[in-house]
């Protein structure tokens, strides 16, 4: 047996870790983290790309491409793009450069899948090459989009959204499978990456921006709608700012912004009204995200609105190289269409710990079923090798006026998965079942100072 005073000399060592790396308070700790979090700035010359359009071209694609090329190669700036709506196909940034969006200035973008080159990225979690993001950079540093203009990816049932093109595609066994079948194949069989290029009519829907190996980052002021896919996705990138943005699109896997396998991300200040996860930080999926093994770490975000979606904010459910640090204060989240405030998702096939997960200062209004909601068995997953591990989350100064419940996990039965679980000081009005609190496989849930429905909660 263990010596008592080595037991205790052991916590406190541990005690000590934590509270160097952190502080007595994580939120100063979140303070350090923003002060980290730098704006790229840029030369102040500009190149406007009606200045680079040849007579004649229905798209301003070469245009664009031509004045980003020559900022880029002069050193930098901004190109602009003035009042007005361009028809356009992929555009890919390069170092050094804002693309910025005039007031009235729209990029149209086209829905021929044949004038997107393909690139490498990830989709849901999984490497591939597949059809270029209507916005892209690879390994590119110092780039932002700014302005009060629009990118509308045009997405809708006639092209991108087809049913046919969703559901209907024909594989090359002479199967008809879903958009993604191959994909999925491609991740369970571990296929090498120069056998997973999608492109043709296995081209998957790209993202609306997508940002992979990037450093210093800007997205400021503009509005998203219509979007193939994922809305904003930056990918294995750090030193990122969100600000301001209104992201407004219904399609199929409109995620908001997702932050992939990303470090020093403050998303602030924006409008999320996307009908999938507004938020979703991941981190790979499966074996794709055990090879790389890259989190999503110190990612803030504040004085955000959120309407209709699955979750406020997500972590996962692509989430296998894990999360840490996420504080999310000061937002405002209401709609009957809003599953979670808070979610946190995977499964025993997918893994990944989640840990160090803020949450203050949020006023909701209604939402459907909770305000924390955790999957650890994620679409029905409940055996396999990588028990995903969540803890630490904290709940601080949340109220409510209609959910379901205050807390939802689905867990593993026989299995604690997740635990260190604390609310503090929130009131939950109009919780409409019976249990308020409907849990498996947790431990360590506190409340302390929590009102529901008008009655103390303990």
């Amino acid at each position: 047996m263990k010596h008592p005073f080595r037991i205790l000399q052991a916590a406190t060592l541990l005690l000590c870790v934590v509270t160097s790396a952190w502080g007595a308070n994580p939120w100063k700790q979140m303070k350090k983290v923003e002060k980290s979090i730098t704006v790229p700035t840029f030369p102040d010359k500009r190149y406007l790309i009606t200045d680079f359009h040849k007579a004649g071209d229905t798209l301003y694609t070469e245009a664009i491409d031509k004045a980003i090329l020559t900022c880029s190669s002069q050193g930098g700036g901004m190109v602009v793009v003035p009042k007005g709506t361009y028809k356009t196909a992929a555009i890919h940034l390069r170092s050094g450069v804002n693309l910025h969006l005039e007031d009235g200035a729209t990029l149209l973008f086209s829905t021929n899948p044949g004038l997107y080159p393909t690139v490498l990225t990830r989709i849901e979690g999984i490497d591939c090459y597949n059809l270029s993001p209507l916005i892209y950079a690879y390994g590119e540093k110092n780039i932002a989009i700014t302005g009060k203009g629009l990118l509308d990816g045009q997405a809708d049932k006639t092209n991108w959204l087809h049913p046919d093109k969703m559901w209907k595609i024909t594989l090359p066994d002479g199967t008809v499978g879903k958009e993604k079948d191959l994909l999925n194949k491609a991740l369970e069989e571990q296929w090498p990456m120069e056998r997973r290029v999608f492109e043709g009519r296995y081209g998957m829907r790209p993202q609306m921006i997508n940002f992979y190996k990037c450093q210093n980052i800007l997205l400021e002021d503009f509005e998203i709608n219509r979007s193939p896919f994922w809305l904003i996705h930056p990918l294995m990138s750090e030193n990122i700012t969100v600000r301001r943005l209104k992201l407004d699109s219904h399609g199929y896997n409109n995620d908001g912004c997702d932050p992939e396998s990303c470090r020093n991300v403050l998303i602030e200040d924006c409008f999320f009204d996307t009908g999938d996860d507004c938020i979703a930080i991941k981190s790979g999926k499966d074996d794709d995200g055990r090879r790389w093994m890259i989190p999503s770490e110190n990612i803030i975000v504040r004085r955000c609105t959120m309407r209709d979606g699955h979750a406020g904010v997500a972590m996962g459910s692509e989430i296998t190289g894990g999360c840490t640090n996420v504080w999310v204060e000061d937002c405002q989240m209401d709609s009957p269409n809003l599953a979670r405030i808070i979610r946190i998702k995977s499964n025993p096939n997918r893994g990944g710990e989640v840990k160090n997960v803020y949450v203050r200062n949020v006023d909701v209004g209604v939402c459907d079923l909770a305000i924390l909601g955790i999957e650890l068995n994620y679409w029905h997953v409940n055996e396999g090798k990588y028990y995903p591990y969540f803890h630490h989350i904290k709940f601080e100064n949340v109220t409510s006026k209609k959910s379901r419940y205050m807390l939802h996990v689905e867990g593993i039965d026989g299995r604690v998965q997740a635990r260190d679980i604390t609310f503090r000081n929130c009131r939950f009005d109009g919780v409409t079942e019976p249990e308020v609190v409907k849990t498996t496989g947790t431990a360590d849930i506190r409340f302390k100072d929590v009102i529901v429905n008008g009655k103390e909660w303990k």
